[in-house]
């Protein structure tokens, strides 16, 4: 492998862990960085799986964690209904 497949990967890795800090499944990161990031899904599963392999106590843990679809959805409401309520008041002074 060359020092561009290297960084490559590396570059996947990275974006695989900002789709783990939004608390996102293997399958939801490997339809955005598709969509987003054109990265096929192939290399988002197989660069996701090494990282399993290298970190399952971790990746145990987090997908025991995770929350729901419908708790995610909750609570990214209570966000946004939180950041309106806040900006609207601040538009008023």
């Amino acid at each position: 492998m060359g020092d561009g497949s290297a960084s490559y990967i590396h570059m996947v890795q990275h974006l695989i862990e900002k789709c783990l800090i939004f608390r996102m499944s293997k399958d939801e990161c490997m339809d955005a960085l598709s969509k987003h990031a054109k990265i096929k899904p192939v290399i988002t599963s197989t660069v996701w799986n090494e990282l399993v392999k290298e970190n399952r106590e971790f990746f145990q843990s987090y997908s025991e964690s995770r929350m729901s679809k419908a708790e995610t959805n909750q609570l990214i409401q209570k966000i946004i209904s939180d950041h309106q309520a806040n900006g609207s008041d601040s538009d008023d002074k």
